[in-house]
């Protein structure tokens, strides 16, 4: 049985979204142009039931990889097991594999929620708002589980990419990292990937993990004619992924760097009790270049 799309729509875009599908982004676009303001859904992504192709998805209750089968809690050691085809880590949480409920609905906002049981129990919502061109979503995650455990947010956004996409942001340090793609070392912002004014981005692979972010950034489009400016709360790290030779990038709002449940110090993690919260926020404005 086909799983039915929602459509929201303002003036400027038109914003398609999965609630099956993890409460999937599955494509945003120009009313005006069709030019797409997230990257399009790869064939054949909705039949088969692939959120990492299509224009993005929430991360909860923790962004990218998880070394080590688990983590530590209050409660004991809460294992963890691979939950992605393409990597050996557990990654980018639960809430993206699960469907979500639909709550609220109108023509330019949605209210969607799940109820999750994995890794523990955990109540989140989304709420997804367009207006005057600028996408709004609210992420909110309340923990329901007797026990304590650790908690981190995230957004998944995968970008349009031509030749001359530019990418202006501001942060401080760079995470390294290894072959397998986990964080060694924190470093100096290197010069080439210094975006502090826009430029290109980077013709080797990036998919590394930023601190010291001010929340901000601004991507130009001149080939689709537009520019993204991005906001986010409840983030002070965002992790860039620059594949080669493909046309798409990520730049998403994290609370917490790759495998931080294993850093010294638990960096952005929030050890939340039964019914504590934790939020984050990322809005994206259109504006014609």
């Amino acid at each position: 049985m086909t799983q039915p799309l929602l459509y929201l729509e303002d003036e400027l875009t038109r914003l398609t979204l999965a609630p099956h599908l993890g409460a999937s982004l599955v494509e945003w676009t120009l009313l005006s142009t069709g030019a797409p303001l997230l990257r399009p859904p790869a064939p054949q992504a909705l039949e088969n039931r692939l959120p990492g192709k299509l224009g993005g998805f929430p991360l909860i209750p923790w962004s990218n990889r998880i070394a080590h089968g688990g983590f530590d809690c209050p409660g004991g050691w809460l294992a963890l097991e691979a939950n992605s085809p393409n990597d050996p880590f557990p990654i980018h949480g639960s809430a993206w594999q699960q469907p979500w409920q639909v709550i609220e609905q109108s023509a330019q906002q949605v209210l969607l929620q799940l109820d999750s049981q994995q890794p523990f129990a955990y109540c989140a919502s989304l709420r997804i708002r367009l207006s005057g061109g600028q996408l709004q979503i609210a992420m909110h995650v309340t923990h329901m589980a007797e026990q304590a455990a650790w908690h981190g947010l995230g957004l998944h956004p995968y970008f349009p990419r031509t030749a001359s996409t530019r990418l202006q942001t501001r942060a401080s340090e760079v995470w390294m990292c290894d072959a397998s793609k986990l964080p060694t070392e924190l470093r100096e912002i290197p010069e080439n990937w210094d975006f502090q004014q826009p430029r290109l981005l980077p013709d080797t692979l990036v998919d590394n993990g930023f601190g010291g972010w001010e929340g901000h950034c601004l991507i130009q489009q001149p080939d689709l004619g537009y520019e993204l400016e991005c906001r986010a709360s409840g983030s002070d790290y965002f992790l860039l992924y620059c594949p080669v030779d493909l046309d798409f990038f990520c730049i998403e709002p994290v609370s917490h760097p790759v495998n931080a449940h294993h850093l010294p110090g638990r960096p952005g993690l929030r050890l939340l009790e039964q019914g504590q919260s934790v939020a984050l926020g990322f809005s994206m404005q259109c504006r014609p270049l």
